[in-house]
Protein backbone atom coordinates (compact mmCIF):
# COMPACT_ATOMS: atom_id res chain seq x y z
CA UNK A 1 0.00 0.00 0.00
CA UNK A 2 2.86 2.54 0.83
CA UNK A 3 4.34 1.61 -2.66
CA UNK A 4 1.49 2.46 -4.15
CA UNK A 5 1.00 5.65 -2.53
CA UNK A 6 4.84 6.61 -3.16
CA UNK A 7 4.05 5.94 -6.88
CA UNK A 8 0.96 7.58 -6.85
CA UNK A 9 2.35 11.13 -5.41
CA UNK A 10 5.51 10.38 -7.84
CA UNK A 11 3.33 10.03 -10.92
CA UNK A 12 0.93 13.27 -10.60
CA UNK A 13 4.62 15.04 -9.91
CA UNK A 14 5.19 13.74 -13.04
CA UNK A 15 1.81 14.99 -14.70
CA UNK A 16 1.90 18.32 -13.33
CA UNK A 17 5.28 19.01 -14.22
CA UNK A 18 4.46 17.57 -18.18
CA UNK A 19 1.16 20.13 -18.34
CA UNK A 20 3.39 22.77 -17.41
CA UNK A 21 6.15 22.08 -19.68
CA UNK A 22 4.45 20.93 -23.04
CA UNK A 23 0.65 20.31 -22.53
CA UNK A 24 0.29 18.98 -26.16
CA UNK A 25 2.71 16.30 -25.80
CA UNK A 26 1.75 15.60 -22.80
CA UNK A 27 -1.98 15.11 -24.28
CA UNK A 28 -0.58 12.78 -26.81
CA UNK A 29 1.11 10.99 -24.56
CA UNK A 30 -1.88 10.14 -22.44
CA UNK A 31 -3.68 8.99 -25.66
CA UNK A 32 -1.03 6.52 -26.53
CA UNK A 33 -0.92 5.20 -22.87
CA UNK A 34 -5.10 4.94 -22.57
CA UNK A 35 -6.33 1.55 -24.39
CA UNK A 36 -6.64 1.97 -28.62
CA UNK A 37 -10.11 0.65 -28.50
CA UNK A 38 -11.53 3.19 -26.28
CA UNK A 39 -9.24 6.10 -27.44
CA UNK A 40 -9.80 5.82 -31.47
CA UNK A 41 -13.28 5.42 -31.32
CA UNK A 42 -13.45 8.31 -29.40
CA UNK A 43 -11.37 10.55 -31.96
CA UNK A 44 -12.98 9.12 -34.56
CA UNK A 45 -16.44 10.93 -33.55
CA UNK A 46 -14.70 13.90 -32.79
CA UNK A 47 -13.55 14.50 -36.02
CA UNK A 48 -16.71 13.34 -37.60
CA UNK A 49 -19.04 15.82 -35.45
CA UNK A 50 -16.56 18.77 -36.12
CA UNK A 51 -16.81 20.79 -39.44
CA UNK A 52 -14.04 19.87 -42.04
CA UNK A 53 -12.49 23.17 -41.23
CA UNK A 54 -12.54 23.08 -37.61
CA UNK A 55 -9.51 24.66 -35.37
CA UNK A 56 -10.09 23.13 -32.59
CA UNK A 57 -7.56 21.79 -30.34
CA UNK A 58 -9.37 19.12 -29.47
CA UNK A 59 -9.91 18.12 -33.22
CA UNK A 60 -6.41 18.55 -33.84
CA UNK A 61 -5.33 16.35 -31.18
CA UNK A 62 -7.94 13.88 -31.98
CA UNK A 63 -6.69 13.63 -35.46
CA UNK A 64 -3.18 13.62 -34.45
CA UNK A 65 -4.20 10.54 -32.36
CA UNK A 66 -5.35 8.76 -35.13
CA UNK A 67 -2.30 8.89 -37.13
CA UNK A 68 -4.18 11.44 -40.03
CA UNK A 69 -0.80 13.33 -40.69
CA UNK A 70 -2.74 14.68 -43.79
CA UNK A 71 -5.41 16.02 -41.90
CA UNK A 72 -3.41 17.63 -39.04
CA UNK A 73 -1.13 19.19 -41.82
CA UNK A 74 -4.40 20.57 -43.82
CA UNK A 75 -5.88 22.24 -40.43
CA UNK A 76 -2.74 23.46 -39.31
CA UNK A 77 -1.92 25.22 -43.03
CA UNK A 78 -5.47 26.53 -42.56
CA UNK A 79 -4.63 28.12 -39.36
CA UNK A 80 -1.68 29.78 -40.57
CA UNK A 81 -3.07 31.14 -43.89
CA UNK A 82 -6.22 32.40 -41.68
CA UNK A 83 -3.62 34.31 -39.34
CA UNK A 84 -4.71 32.71 -36.32
CA UNK A 85 -3.59 34.92 -33.55
CA UNK A 86 -3.23 35.11 -29.46
CA UNK A 87 -2.84 32.43 -27.16
CA UNK A 88 -4.95 30.43 -30.03
CA UNK A 89 -2.28 30.48 -32.69
CA UNK A 90 0.29 29.84 -29.30
CA UNK A 91 -1.79 26.55 -29.23
CA UNK A 92 -1.64 25.50 -32.82
CA UNK A 93 2.13 26.10 -33.15
CA UNK A 94 2.46 23.81 -29.86
CA UNK A 95 0.48 20.96 -31.95
CA UNK A 96 2.59 21.37 -34.91
CA UNK A 97 6.07 21.36 -32.67
CA UNK A 98 4.88 18.04 -31.24
CA UNK A 99 3.07 16.98 -35.18
CA UNK A 100 7.11 17.13 -36.35
CA UNK A 101 5.67 20.28 -38.43
CA UNK A 102 8.16 22.89 -37.65
CA UNK A 103 7.82 25.76 -40.49
CA UNK A 104 3.75 25.58 -39.87
CA UNK A 105 4.90 26.04 -36.14
CA UNK A 106 6.81 28.89 -37.28
CA UNK A 107 4.06 30.99 -39.37
CA UNK A 108 1.36 30.27 -36.05
CA UNK A 109 3.86 31.57 -33.93
CA UNK A 110 4.44 34.80 -36.47
CA UNK A 111 0.73 35.05 -35.09
CA UNK A 112 0.87 34.16 -31.76
CA UNK A 113 3.71 37.05 -30.43
CA UNK A 114 2.81 38.98 -27.07
CA UNK A 115 0.27 36.47 -26.14
CA UNK A 116 -0.01 34.38 -22.92
CA UNK A 117 2.30 31.72 -22.98
CA UNK A 118 4.57 32.45 -26.25
CA UNK A 119 7.58 32.65 -24.77
CA UNK A 120 7.40 29.12 -23.76
CA UNK A 121 6.00 27.84 -27.27
CA UNK A 122 9.12 29.40 -28.31
CA UNK A 123 11.29 28.20 -26.34
CA UNK A 124 9.69 24.38 -27.26
CA UNK A 125 9.84 25.17 -31.20
CA UNK A 126 13.40 25.99 -30.49
CA UNK A 127 14.10 23.01 -27.96
CA UNK A 128 12.71 20.77 -31.07
CA UNK A 129 15.51 21.81 -33.66
CA UNK A 130 18.36 21.06 -30.88
CA UNK A 131 18.87 25.22 -30.42
CA UNK A 132 19.48 24.49 -26.47
CA UNK A 133 21.03 27.49 -25.39
CA UNK A 134 18.42 29.24 -27.54
CA UNK A 135 15.89 27.65 -26.05
CA UNK A 136 17.09 28.82 -22.33
CA UNK A 137 16.96 32.64 -23.46
CA UNK A 138 14.26 32.91 -25.06
CA UNK A 139 11.90 31.78 -21.54
CA UNK A 140 14.48 35.16 -20.05
CA UNK A 141 11.74 37.15 -18.83
CA UNK A 142 8.90 34.99 -19.03
CA UNK A 143 7.03 35.00 -15.38
CA UNK A 144 6.80 31.97 -12.87
CA UNK A 145 5.58 28.69 -14.91
CA UNK A 146 8.20 30.13 -17.81
CA UNK A 147 10.66 30.07 -15.16
CA UNK A 148 10.14 26.47 -13.99
CA UNK A 149 10.13 25.77 -18.14
CA UNK A 150 13.73 27.54 -18.41
CA UNK A 151 15.04 25.65 -15.25
CA UNK A 152 14.27 22.28 -16.43
CA UNK A 153 15.99 23.30 -19.98
CA UNK A 154 18.85 24.91 -18.60
CA UNK A 155 19.45 21.18 -16.58
CA UNK A 156 19.02 19.44 -19.50
CA UNK A 157 21.40 21.72 -21.03
CA UNK A 158 24.11 21.98 -18.28
CA UNK A 159 24.09 18.08 -18.63
CA UNK A 160 24.86 17.91 -22.37
CA UNK A 161 27.47 20.18 -22.10
CA UNK A 162 28.99 17.90 -19.39
CA UNK A 163 27.80 18.28 -16.06
CA UNK A 164 27.64 14.87 -13.99
CA UNK A 165 26.96 13.67 -10.83
CA UNK A 166 29.84 13.66 -8.78
CA UNK A 167 30.04 11.01 -5.24
CA UNK A 168 33.02 10.44 -2.20
CA UNK A 169 34.79 7.99 -2.89
CA UNK A 170 33.87 4.72 -0.47
CA UNK A 171 35.78 2.24 1.65
CA UNK A 172 34.34 -0.66 -0.36
CA UNK A 173 35.48 -4.90 -0.63
CA UNK A 174 33.30 -6.13 -4.33
CA UNK A 175 32.18 -10.03 -3.73
CA UNK A 176 33.83 -11.57 -7.07
CA UNK A 177 31.60 -12.68 -9.85
CA UNK A 178 28.91 -10.24 -8.99
CA UNK A 179 27.53 -7.29 -11.90
CA UNK A 180 25.25 -5.23 -11.77
CA UNK A 181 23.28 -3.49 -14.33
CA UNK A 182 21.78 -0.06 -15.25
CA UNK A 183 18.89 -0.16 -17.21
CA UNK A 184 16.62 2.59 -19.30
CA UNK A 185 13.97 0.08 -19.13
CA UNK A 186 13.05 -3.33 -18.68
CA UNK A 187 10.96 -6.38 -18.94
CA UNK A 188 7.76 -7.29 -17.71
CA UNK A 189 7.11 -3.32 -18.17
CA UNK A 190 8.72 -2.61 -21.30
CA UNK A 191 8.66 -5.38 -24.34
CA UNK A 192 10.86 -3.67 -26.64
CA UNK A 193 14.41 -5.04 -28.13
CA UNK A 194 16.43 -3.56 -25.50
CA UNK A 195 14.72 -5.14 -22.40
CA UNK A 196 14.90 -8.19 -24.13
CA UNK A 197 18.22 -8.07 -25.23
CA UNK A 198 19.55 -6.92 -21.52
CA UNK A 199 17.19 -9.97 -20.06
CA UNK A 200 18.25 -12.45 -22.02
CA UNK A 201 21.96 -11.47 -21.39
CA UNK A 202 22.08 -11.38 -17.97
CA UNK A 203 20.01 -14.58 -17.83
CA UNK A 204 22.77 -16.61 -19.49
CA UNK A 205 25.42 -14.60 -17.15
CA UNK A 206 23.57 -16.57 -14.03
CA UNK A 207 23.70 -19.20 -15.99
CA UNK A 208 27.41 -18.80 -16.18
CA UNK A 209 27.97 -18.53 -12.63
CA UNK A 210 27.23 -15.24 -12.11
CA UNK A 211 25.35 -12.86 -9.47
CA UNK A 212 23.33 -10.30 -11.21
CA UNK A 213 21.22 -7.33 -10.27
CA UNK A 214 19.61 -4.66 -12.27
CA UNK A 215 18.42 -1.23 -11.34
CA UNK A 216 16.39 0.52 -13.89
CA UNK A 217 16.65 3.85 -14.12
CA UNK A 218 15.11 7.08 -11.52
CA UNK A 219 11.55 6.61 -11.56
CA UNK A 220 10.76 4.04 -14.01
CA UNK A 221 8.34 2.09 -14.69
CA UNK A 222 5.88 4.69 -12.87
CA UNK A 223 6.89 7.25 -15.22
CA UNK A 224 5.50 5.54 -18.12
CA UNK A 225 2.27 5.03 -16.96
CA UNK A 226 2.76 1.17 -14.43
CA UNK A 227 1.30 2.56 -11.43
CA UNK A 228 1.08 -0.50 -9.39
CA UNK A 229 4.58 -1.35 -10.31
CA UNK A 230 6.36 -2.67 -7.04
CA UNK A 231 10.17 -1.75 -5.86
CA UNK A 232 11.65 -5.66 -6.79
CA UNK A 233 10.45 -8.18 -9.86
CA UNK A 234 11.99 -11.16 -10.63
CA UNK A 235 11.28 -12.46 -13.89
CA UNK A 236 12.99 -15.89 -15.13
CA UNK A 237 15.28 -15.79 -12.14
CA UNK A 238 16.55 -12.55 -12.74
CA UNK A 239 16.13 -9.54 -10.08
CA UNK A 240 14.93 -6.14 -11.28
CA UNK A 241 15.65 -3.18 -8.78
CA UNK A 242 13.32 -0.24 -8.95
CA UNK A 243 14.10 3.50 -7.81
CA UNK A 244 11.02 4.72 -7.09
CA UNK A 245 10.83 7.88 -4.71
CA UNK A 246 8.35 10.16 -3.82
CA UNK A 247 9.67 12.66 -5.71
CA UNK A 248 11.78 13.64 -8.29
CA UNK A 249 14.67 16.04 -8.20
CA UNK A 250 13.47 19.21 -10.16
CA UNK A 251 15.61 18.78 -13.14
CA UNK A 252 17.98 16.75 -15.32
CA UNK A 253 21.35 17.47 -13.55
CA UNK A 254 19.60 17.18 -10.31
CA UNK A 255 18.23 13.65 -10.98
CA UNK A 256 21.51 12.41 -11.99
CA UNK A 257 23.09 13.17 -9.01
CA UNK A 258 19.68 11.65 -6.90
CA UNK A 259 19.99 8.57 -9.03
CA UNK A 260 23.59 7.76 -8.87
CA UNK A 261 23.25 8.14 -4.36
CA UNK A 262 20.67 5.48 -4.82
CA UNK A 263 22.33 3.40 -7.10
CA UNK A 264 25.68 3.98 -4.90
CA UNK A 265 23.50 3.02 -1.96
CA UNK A 266 22.14 -0.15 -3.77
CA UNK A 267 25.84 -0.98 -4.93
CA UNK A 268 26.95 -0.58 -1.27
CA UNK A 269 24.52 -3.23 -0.45
CA UNK A 270 24.64 -5.99 -3.48
CA UNK A 271 28.30 -5.14 -3.70
CA UNK A 272 29.15 -5.96 -7.53
CA UNK A 273 33.04 -6.31 -8.42
CA UNK A 274 31.66 -4.69 -12.10
CA UNK A 275 29.21 -2.53 -13.15
CA UNK A 276 27.51 -2.39 -16.59
CA UNK A 277 25.05 0.14 -18.26
CA UNK A 278 23.95 1.10 -21.86
CA UNK A 279 23.42 3.62 -24.39
CA UNK A 280 22.70 6.69 -23.64
CA UNK A 281 25.01 8.86 -21.99
CA UNK A 282 23.49 9.42 -18.95
CA UNK A 283 23.08 6.38 -17.86
CA UNK A 284 27.44 6.03 -18.26
CA UNK A 285 27.44 9.27 -16.47
CA UNK A 286 25.74 7.94 -13.46
CA UNK A 287 27.61 4.57 -13.41
CA UNK A 288 30.80 6.24 -14.02
CA UNK A 289 29.96 8.39 -10.75
CA UNK A 290 29.41 5.34 -8.92
CA UNK A 291 32.39 3.46 -10.07
CA UNK A 292 35.15 6.38 -9.26
CA UNK A 293 33.32 6.08 -5.97
CA UNK A 294 33.83 2.17 -5.64
CA UNK A 295 36.98 1.82 -7.69
CA UNK A 296 35.99 -0.86 -9.55
CA UNK A 297 35.48 -1.04 -13.34
CA UNK A 298 32.64 -0.34 -15.45
CA UNK A 299 30.81 -1.26 -19.18
CA UNK A 300 29.25 1.10 -21.39
CA UNK A 301 27.32 -0.99 -23.97
CA UNK A 302 26.29 1.13 -27.27
CA UNK A 303 23.32 -0.56 -28.51
CA UNK A 304 22.49 2.52 -30.77
CA UNK A 305 23.73 5.89 -31.91
CA UNK A 306 20.85 8.10 -30.44
CA UNK A 307 22.06 11.51 -31.35
CA UNK A 308 21.30 9.98 -35.17
CA UNK A 309 18.04 8.59 -33.83
CA UNK A 310 17.08 11.86 -32.55
CA UNK A 311 18.25 13.50 -36.30
CA UNK A 312 16.76 11.24 -37.80
CA UNK A 313 13.35 12.82 -37.18
CA UNK A 314 14.00 16.55 -38.02
CA UNK A 315 16.17 16.00 -41.40
CA UNK A 316 19.63 16.45 -42.58
CA UNK A 317 19.54 20.02 -40.90
CA UNK A 318 19.59 18.37 -37.49
CA UNK A 319 23.02 16.82 -37.41
CA UNK A 320 24.39 20.99 -37.32
CA UNK A 321 22.54 21.54 -34.43
CA UNK A 322 23.88 22.19 -30.69
CA UNK A 323 21.98 18.92 -29.53
CA UNK A 324 23.46 16.93 -31.99
CA UNK A 325 27.09 18.22 -31.11
CA UNK A 326 26.78 17.81 -27.85
CA UNK A 327 24.95 14.40 -27.92
CA UNK A 328 28.03 13.08 -29.75
CA UNK A 329 30.83 14.62 -27.72
CA UNK A 330 28.76 13.05 -24.72
CA UNK A 331 28.88 9.69 -26.10
CA UNK A 332 32.50 9.74 -26.72
CA UNK A 333 33.61 10.85 -23.84
CA UNK A 334 31.86 8.62 -21.73
CA UNK A 335 32.77 5.41 -23.92
CA UNK A 336 36.65 6.87 -23.36
CA UNK A 337 36.38 7.18 -20.22
CA UNK A 338 34.68 3.44 -19.71
CA UNK A 339 36.97 0.34 -19.49
CA UNK A 340 35.08 -1.31 -22.18
CA UNK A 341 33.00 -0.67 -24.51
CA UNK A 342 30.30 -3.05 -25.79
CA UNK A 343 28.56 -3.06 -29.08
CA UNK A 344 26.44 -4.50 -31.63
CA UNK A 345 28.58 -5.33 -34.86
CA UNK A 346 31.24 -4.30 -37.18
CA UNK A 347 29.58 -0.77 -38.44
CA UNK A 348 29.21 0.01 -34.67
CA UNK A 349 32.31 -0.83 -33.59
CA UNK A 350 34.09 0.73 -36.63
CA UNK A 351 32.12 4.14 -35.86
CA UNK A 352 33.58 4.07 -32.43
CA UNK A 353 36.87 3.78 -33.06
CA UNK A 354 36.57 6.50 -35.65
CA UNK A 355 35.39 8.68 -32.93
CA UNK A 356 39.15 7.85 -30.70
CA UNK A 357 37.78 4.93 -28.65
CA UNK A 358 40.77 2.17 -28.58
CA UNK A 359 39.86 -0.44 -30.84
CA UNK A 360 41.51 -2.64 -27.85
CA UNK A 361 38.88 -1.83 -25.59
CA UNK A 362 35.28 -2.66 -28.12
CA UNK A 363 34.18 -5.91 -28.09
CA UNK A 364 31.23 -6.96 -29.84
CA UNK A 365 28.11 -9.10 -28.61
CA UNK A 366 25.45 -9.37 -31.20
CA UNK A 367 21.94 -9.09 -30.85
CA UNK A 368 21.58 -13.26 -30.57
CA UNK A 369 18.31 -15.53 -29.92
CA UNK A 370 17.79 -17.76 -26.93
CA UNK A 371 14.94 -19.55 -24.94
CA UNK A 372 12.02 -20.69 -27.49
CA UNK A 373 13.97 -19.32 -30.21
CA UNK A 374 16.41 -22.44 -29.73
CA UNK A 375 13.54 -25.43 -30.15
CA UNK A 376 13.02 -26.71 -33.70
CA UNK A 377 10.17 -23.34 -35.11
CA UNK A 378 6.53 -25.30 -36.03
CA UNK A 379 5.32 -24.82 -39.66
CA UNK A 380 3.41 -21.84 -40.40
CA UNK A 381 0.01 -22.93 -40.41
CA UNK A 382 0.62 -24.46 -37.28
CA UNK A 383 1.97 -21.68 -35.30
CA UNK A 384 -1.05 -19.01 -37.23
CA UNK A 385 -3.37 -21.91 -35.29
CA UNK A 386 -1.62 -21.11 -32.00
CA UNK A 387 -2.44 -17.71 -32.35
CA UNK A 388 -5.90 -17.75 -33.68
CA UNK A 389 -4.71 -16.55 -37.02
CA UNK A 390 -6.51 -17.65 -40.44
CA UNK A 391 -4.21 -20.47 -40.99
CA UNK A 392 -4.43 -20.38 -44.73
CA UNK A 393 -2.68 -18.39 -46.96
CA UNK A 394 0.79 -16.60 -47.16
CA UNK A 395 2.08 -14.28 -44.77
CA UNK A 396 4.53 -11.44 -45.33
CA UNK A 397 5.28 -9.28 -42.35
CA UNK A 398 7.46 -7.62 -39.91
CA UNK A 399 7.94 -7.55 -35.83
CA UNK A 400 9.52 -4.47 -34.64
CA UNK A 401 9.08 -1.54 -32.94
CA UNK A 402 6.60 1.13 -34.89
CA UNK A 403 8.61 4.58 -35.63
CA UNK A 404 9.84 6.37 -38.88
CA UNK A 405 13.08 5.02 -39.49
CA UNK A 406 11.60 1.39 -39.66
CA UNK A 407 10.34 1.86 -43.08
CA UNK A 408 6.87 0.10 -42.35
CA UNK A 409 5.04 2.82 -44.23
CA UNK A 410 6.92 1.16 -47.20
CA UNK A 411 6.46 -2.35 -46.15
CA UNK A 412 2.53 -1.28 -46.54
CA UNK A 413 2.84 0.31 -50.26
CA UNK A 414 4.61 -3.06 -51.25
CA UNK A 415 2.05 -5.00 -50.31
CA UNK A 416 -0.20 -2.64 -51.92
CA UNK A 417 1.67 -3.43 -55.24
CA UNK A 418 1.57 -7.38 -54.69
CA UNK A 419 -1.88 -7.65 -53.06
CA UNK A 420 -4.07 -7.74 -56.93
CA UNK A 421 -2.19 -10.41 -57.95
CA UNK A 422 -1.90 -12.59 -55.11
CA UNK A 423 -5.41 -12.70 -53.67
CA UNK A 424 -3.66 -15.08 -50.63
CA UNK A 425 -1.40 -12.63 -49.89
CA UNK A 426 -1.78 -10.93 -46.08
CA UNK A 427 0.33 -8.53 -44.10
CA UNK A 428 1.27 -9.45 -40.70
CA UNK A 429 2.54 -6.33 -38.50
CA UNK A 430 3.36 -7.36 -34.82
CA UNK A 431 4.66 -4.16 -32.52
CA UNK A 432 3.78 -0.75 -31.16
CA UNK A 433 4.87 2.62 -31.22
CA UNK A 434 4.51 6.17 -32.18
CA UNK A 435 3.96 5.44 -35.74
CA UNK A 436 1.15 2.76 -35.04
CA UNK A 437 -1.42 5.88 -35.55
CA UNK A 438 -0.18 6.44 -39.00
CA UNK A 439 0.37 2.84 -40.34
CA UNK A 440 -3.18 1.96 -39.61
CA UNK A 441 -4.72 4.89 -40.99
CA UNK A 442 -2.48 4.11 -44.04
CA UNK A 443 -3.76 0.51 -44.00
CA UNK A 444 -7.56 1.92 -43.80
CA UNK A 445 -7.14 4.33 -46.74
CA UNK A 446 -5.47 1.26 -48.62
CA UNK A 447 -7.69 -1.04 -50.95
CA UNK A 448 -6.88 -4.33 -48.93
CA UNK A 449 -7.14 -3.22 -45.21
CA UNK A 450 -8.70 -6.97 -44.58
CA UNK A 451 -5.59 -8.17 -45.63
CA UNK A 452 -3.62 -6.00 -43.41
CA UNK A 453 -3.67 -7.11 -39.52
CA UNK A 454 -1.82 -5.16 -36.25
CA UNK A 455 -1.02 -7.41 -33.32
CA UNK A 456 0.11 -4.55 -31.44
CA UNK A 457 2.66 -5.37 -28.70
CA UNK A 458 2.70 -8.98 -27.81
CA UNK A 459 3.45 -11.25 -24.81
CA UNK A 460 7.05 -11.95 -25.09
CA UNK A 461 6.21 -15.94 -24.59
CA UNK A 462 4.04 -15.15 -28.01
CA UNK A 463 6.61 -13.34 -30.13
CA UNK A 464 8.28 -16.93 -31.23
CA UNK A 465 5.23 -17.53 -32.96
CA UNK A 466 4.15 -14.68 -34.49
CA UNK A 467 7.62 -15.20 -36.47
CA UNK A 468 6.73 -18.77 -37.23
CA UNK A 469 3.72 -17.81 -38.67
CA UNK A 470 5.43 -15.47 -41.37
CA UNK A 471 6.53 -16.95 -44.80
CA UNK A 472 8.96 -13.99 -45.65
CA UNK A 473 9.86 -11.42 -42.41
CA UNK A 474 10.56 -7.98 -44.11
CA UNK A 475 13.15 -5.11 -42.74
CA UNK A 476 12.44 -2.36 -44.69
CA UNK A 477 14.39 0.33 -42.78
CA UNK A 478 14.87 3.62 -44.20
CA UNK A 479 18.45 4.33 -45.15
CA UNK A 480 19.64 7.04 -42.71
CA UNK A 481 22.85 7.07 -40.30
CA UNK A 482 20.82 5.37 -37.61
CA UNK A 483 19.74 2.59 -39.74
CA UNK A 484 23.63 2.08 -41.40
CA UNK A 485 24.67 1.55 -38.30
CA UNK A 486 22.95 -0.35 -35.83
CA UNK A 487 21.86 -3.97 -36.42
CA UNK A 488 18.39 -4.52 -35.20
CA UNK A 489 17.54 -8.16 -33.01
CA UNK A 490 14.22 -9.06 -34.84
CA UNK A 491 15.66 -10.36 -37.90
CA UNK A 492 18.14 -12.29 -35.72
CA UNK A 493 15.05 -14.07 -34.23
CA UNK A 494 13.67 -14.33 -37.52
CA UNK A 495 16.50 -16.17 -39.19
CA UNK A 496 16.18 -18.55 -35.59
CA UNK A 497 12.86 -19.22 -36.36
CA UNK A 498 13.83 -20.59 -40.33
CA UNK A 499 12.07 -17.39 -41.57
CA UNK A 500 14.00 -15.99 -44.77
CA UNK A 501 14.54 -12.26 -44.31
CA UNK A 502 14.35 -9.82 -47.14
CA UNK A 503 15.99 -6.80 -46.07
CA UNK A 504 17.42 -2.97 -46.71
CA UNK A 505 20.69 -2.82 -48.33
CA UNK A 506 22.23 -1.21 -45.81
CA UNK A 507 25.33 -2.09 -44.10
CA UNK A 508 24.05 -2.97 -40.31
CA UNK A 509 21.89 -5.57 -42.07
CA UNK A 510 24.40 -6.83 -44.38
CA UNK A 511 26.08 -8.20 -41.45
CA UNK A 512 23.10 -10.41 -40.80
CA UNK A 513 21.37 -11.00 -44.14
CA UNK A 514 23.70 -12.49 -46.71
CA UNK A 515 22.20 -12.19 -49.76
CA UNK A 516 20.73 -15.65 -51.56
CA UNK A 517 22.03 -16.98 -48.93
CA UNK A 518 19.28 -17.10 -45.84
CA UNK A 519 17.56 -14.27 -47.79
CA UNK A 520 17.32 -11.39 -49.87
CA UNK A 521 18.55 -7.68 -49.64
CA UNK A 522 16.43 -4.66 -51.57
CA UNK A 523 17.44 -0.74 -51.89
CA UNK A 524 16.29 0.96 -49.21
CA UNK A 525 13.11 2.86 -50.14
CA UNK A 526 13.24 1.38 -53.64
CA UNK A 527 9.77 0.00 -53.21
CA UNK A 528 9.80 -1.61 -56.57
CA UNK A 529 12.59 -3.44 -55.71
CA UNK A 530 11.09 -4.51 -52.45
CA UNK A 531 8.14 -6.26 -54.82
CA UNK A 532 10.57 -7.90 -57.24
CA UNK A 533 12.30 -9.59 -54.89
CA UNK A 534 9.25 -10.26 -52.63
CA UNK A 535 7.72 -12.06 -55.73
CA UNK A 536 10.88 -14.06 -56.17
CA UNK A 537 10.60 -15.42 -52.22
CA UNK A 538 6.62 -15.50 -53.12
CA UNK A 539 7.11 -18.13 -56.47
CA UNK A 540 9.48 -19.87 -55.25
CA UNK A 541 8.72 -22.36 -51.66
CA UNK A 542 11.88 -24.21 -52.66
CA UNK A 543 13.54 -21.22 -52.79
CA UNK A 544 12.00 -20.36 -48.88
CA UNK A 545 13.19 -23.32 -47.35
CA UNK A 546 16.46 -23.17 -48.26
CA UNK A 547 17.13 -19.57 -46.94
CA UNK A 548 15.39 -20.51 -43.56
CA UNK A 549 17.31 -23.23 -43.35
CA UNK A 550 20.82 -21.42 -43.94
CA UNK A 551 19.60 -18.51 -41.60
CA UNK A 552 18.49 -20.96 -38.83
CA UNK A 553 21.95 -22.77 -38.78
CA UNK A 554 23.70 -19.35 -38.92
CA UNK A 555 22.28 -18.08 -36.23
CA UNK A 556 22.78 -21.37 -33.88
CA UNK A 557 26.11 -21.36 -34.32
CA UNK A 558 27.21 -17.62 -34.23
CA UNK A 559 24.57 -15.80 -32.50
CA UNK A 560 23.16 -17.05 -28.87
CA UNK A 561 22.90 -15.43 -25.61
CA UNK A 562 25.25 -18.02 -23.93
CA UNK A 563 28.05 -17.19 -26.26
CA UNK A 564 27.54 -13.60 -25.58
CA UNK A 565 27.63 -14.41 -21.90
CA UNK A 566 30.43 -15.76 -22.15
CA UNK A 567 32.36 -14.17 -23.58
CA UNK A 568 31.51 -10.88 -21.36
CA UNK A 569 32.18 -12.98 -18.31
CA UNK A 570 35.85 -13.13 -20.11
CA UNK A 571 35.98 -9.39 -20.32
CA UNK A 572 35.10 -8.89 -16.82
CA UNK A 573 37.41 -11.41 -15.65
CA UNK A 574 40.44 -9.15 -17.70
CA UNK A 575 39.10 -5.93 -16.26
CA UNK A 576 38.84 -7.11 -12.46
CA UNK A 577 42.58 -8.20 -12.77
CA UNK A 578 43.84 -5.31 -14.70
CA UNK A 579 45.47 -2.52 -12.51
CA UNK A 580 43.27 0.78 -12.59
Amino acid sequence: MMQLLTNARLAAHTVLQHLTDDPMVLSLQLSRRLPASVVHPAARLVCAISPKNSLSVPVLLASLTLGDEGDVTRRLRLGADRTVAGVHARRLADIATAANLPALSDALLAGAQNSRGYQAAQARRLWHDGAMTAAVAALEGSGASGRRLQARLAGELAVFQGAAPALGRRDYTPVRNRVLHLLTNSLPHTASGYAQRSHSIMAAQQQEGWDVLAVTRLGYPVQVGKLRAHSNDVVDGVRYRRLLPARLAATLDARLQQQAEELLSVALEFRPSVLHTTTHFVNGMVVRAVAEALDIPWVYEVRGQLADTWASTRGPVARDSEKYRLFQQREVEVMRDAHLVVTLGEAMKANIAASGVPEEKIIIAPNAVGGDFLEEPLDAAKARQGLGLPEQGTYIGTVSSLVPYEGIDDLIAVFGLLAPSYPELRLLIVGDGTSLPSLKELARRSAFEHRIMFAGRVPRDHAPLYHQALDVFVVPRKDLDVTRSVTPLKPVEALASSRPVLASRLPALEEIVSDDTNGLLALAGDRLDFATKLERLLGSEELRFRLGQAGRREVLDTRTWRANAHSLTLAYHQLMEAPR
